[in-house]
């Protein structure tokens, strides 16, 4: 099995290899390179092609958040993992206008760090409870009863999607493949007229079924 190649971006050096030694106690997380400024993090994406950044975002030279702006356009098939310390409204917009698949507060969990890795490598997204909140502030309110549109085992797909189960862990609990998950959250985002898990996430929370102590 191949592992997830992972590029640190974070200028204290103590909290690049407090990181580091997490990850690599893991069997299938490689870290191929650090660097220290946003200007090398998009030069070492380019010459290592990691399968995901884990971006701070106060750094020198160049910020984290211009540096994932950069990145997606320039290496889209890496994908930013934003690990900050700033939870407020503005910050969090940024990060997601920049593109970042996820967003954790460098107070989280080493078990939430894993899971938002295996997220973000998986294709989908991955918010720390705090700012999925904001998320939710600033969305924009669905009108009408569009969640009756969906079938029973829609709803309980978005469930789990919104609780944050990957699309394994769904397909395993229902008994179903991974590529019939992934066709029902297809279906979903199109009946909703929703763009991505994000969007998914904060439906659920707007129409309760999920509540936001569980993101």
């Amino acid at each position: 099995m191949s592992k997830i190649r992972i590029l640190l971006a974070d200028d204290h050096v103590v909290v690049r290899e407090g990181i580091r030694f997490l990850l690599e106690s893991r069997d299938n997380i490689e870290v191929v390179g650090e660097v220290s400024n946003g200007r090398d993090a998009i030069r070492k994406a380019g010459d290592l092609k990691p399968d995901i950044v884990i971006m701070d975002i106060s750094m020198p030279i160049l910020n984290g958040i211009e540096a994932t702006r950069a990145i997606m356009q320039q290496f889209p098939r890496s994908k930013v993992l934003v690990l900050t310390m700033y939870e407020d409204r503005e910050t969090v917009r940024q990060i997601l206008k920049a593109g970042a698949a996820g967003c954790l507060i460098k107070k989280s969990a080493a078990s939430e760090l894993f899971s938002a890795i295996e997220a973000v490598h998986q294709g989908e997204a991955f918010f720390t409870p705090s700012v999925s909140k904001v998320l939710l502030e600033d969305y924009v309110q669905i009108t009408g009863d569009a969640i009756e549109v969906l079938s029973q085992r829609e709803r309980q797909i978005l469930q789990l999607v919104a609780e944050g189960y990957a699309n394994r862990e769904i397909a395993d609990l229902l008994c179903i493949s991974v590529k019939t998950v992934e066709g029902h959250k297809d279906n979903i985002k199109k009946k909703l007229g929703l763009r991505d898990q994000v969007d998914l996430i904060k439906y659920a929370i707007l129409k309760g079924i999920i509540s936001l102590n569980r993101v």
